[in-house]
C-alpha cells in the first residue's frame, strides 16, 4: 500500500491538529483541518496556524490540491475558506454537514438567506467517494456520531479520523452536540478499526492526559488492543452507556459558540447588519429565579 508523507501541526490554543500529506511522488497535497486562531475577548481571527502549514508546504515545493475538514468544528473556528482561497484549492467535507447546518441554523436564528444544503463547500464527499493525491488514492468513509457529517479520509496507509478516535489512553469523541450519535459513533469506529491492522491512524486532537508528550498517530492494532473506550471486547451498550455517562459530565467547549457560527458558514462570516456591522450571537440559557427570591 502506498504510504504519504504526513506532517501534524499542533496548536495549543485548542489541541487541534492539522495535517499537510503528500505523495512524494509527485508532491501533490492535501491539508486537513486546518485553524483560524480567535480571541474572543477581542473578537479578532488571526490565520497564523494555517499560515505556517501553508509555509512548509511552499518550503516542499507541494501543490495543495485540496483543503480538507473531518467534520463541522465546535471547539475552534476553521481556516479551511482562507487557505483555500490563498492556495486556490477547493474545499471538501462531508455531505451530511447539512444536517449539521439545519440544527445550527436554527439555534442561531440564521438569516433566512442561510443555506443549509452545504453549499457553502466546493466538495460534498459521500461514503466511498474517491479523488486523486497525485498517484494516491483518497477514500472517503462517512463516519457520523460525533456529529453527523464527520468523515475519515484514507489516504493510503493512513487514515485522518476527526474526532472518532483520540489517542488510546484518551479514548472516543463526545456525542453530545447537537445531531451527535453514541450508536452512531460505536459503528463508526467499527469501521475504522476494520480497516488493515498497520493503517496508520491520525487524530484531530491530543489532550496529553497526565501531561504525557504530544502524540497524534496510533495504529489500528494499537487502538484495538488498548484504547480507552473503544478496544477489542467492548460491545455497543457497553460503549453507549459509558459515552452518556462521560457526556453528562463534559463542559461546552469554550469556544463553541462563535466557532459553530463561523463554521457553518464554511468558516465565512455572517451577513453585516443594518449598521454595516458583522455579529455573532449569544443564545441565553435563562435559569429561573429560586423560589422566593423575587
Amino acid at each position: 500500500m502506498t504510504t504519504p508523507t504526513v506532517e501534524g501541526f499542533y496548536d495549543t490554543d485548542t489541541n487541534t491538529l492539522t495535517y499537510l500529506v503528500h505523495d512524494p511522488a509527485t508532491r501533490d497535497a492535501v491539508i486537513i483541518d486546518p485553524v483560524m486562531a480567535f480571541d474572543p475577548v477581542t473578537v479578532q481571527l488571526d490565520p497564523k496556524p494555517a499560515m505556517v502549514v501553508m509555509h512548509r508546504a511552499r518550503v516542499l515545493g507541494l501543490r495543495v490540491v485540496m483543503v480538507l475538514e473531518t467534520h463541522l468544528h465546535a471547539d475552534h473556528v476553521s481556516a479551511a475558506p482562507w487557505v483555500g482561497t490563498a492556495l486556490d484549492a477547493p474545499v471538501g467535507i462531508g455531505a451530511g454537514v447539512s444536517r449539521s447546518q439545519k440544527i445550527f441554523a436554527d439555534l442561531f436564528d440564521a438569516e433566512p438567506e442561510f443555506r443549509t444544503d452545504g453549499s457553502q463547500f466546493d466538495r460534498l464527499f459521500e461514503d466511498g467517494e474517491t479523488f486523486q493525491m497525485g498517484e494516491i488514492t483518497v477514500r472517503i468513509m462517512a463516519t457520523p456520531g460525533h456529529t453527523p457529517g464527520c468523515v475519515t479520509y484514507v489516504i493510503g496507509d493512513a487514515a485522518f479520523v476527526g474526532d472518532c478516535l483520540f489517542m488510546p489512553d484518551f479514548g472516543s469523541a463526545r456525542c453530545d452536540f447537537p445531531g451527535g450519535d453514541a450508536r452512531a459513533l460505536y459503528r463508526s469506529v467499527s469501521r475504522i478499526l476494520d480497516l488493515p491492522p498497520d493503517t496508520r491512524l491520525f487524530t484531530a486532537h491530543d489532550y496529553q492526559p497526565g501531561g504525557r508528550e504530544l502524540r497524534f498517530e496510533a495504529s489500528v492494532a494499537e487502538q484495538r488492543a488498548s484504547n480507552l473506550h473503544m478496544r477489542d471486547g467492548v460491545d455497543e451498550d457497553a460503549f453507549v452507556a459509558m459515552r452518556r455517562t462521560r457526556d453528562a459530565g463534559l463542559s461546552t467547549p469554550r469556544l463553541m459558540l462563535p466557532s459553530v457560527q463561523l463554521n457553518m458558514r464554511a468558516g465565512g462570516l455572517p451577513p453585516p447588519a443594518a449598521n454595516g456591522r458583522r455579529y455573532l450571537r449569544l443564545p441565553l440559557a435563562v435559569t429561573p429565579p429560586p423560589e422566593g427570591a423575587i
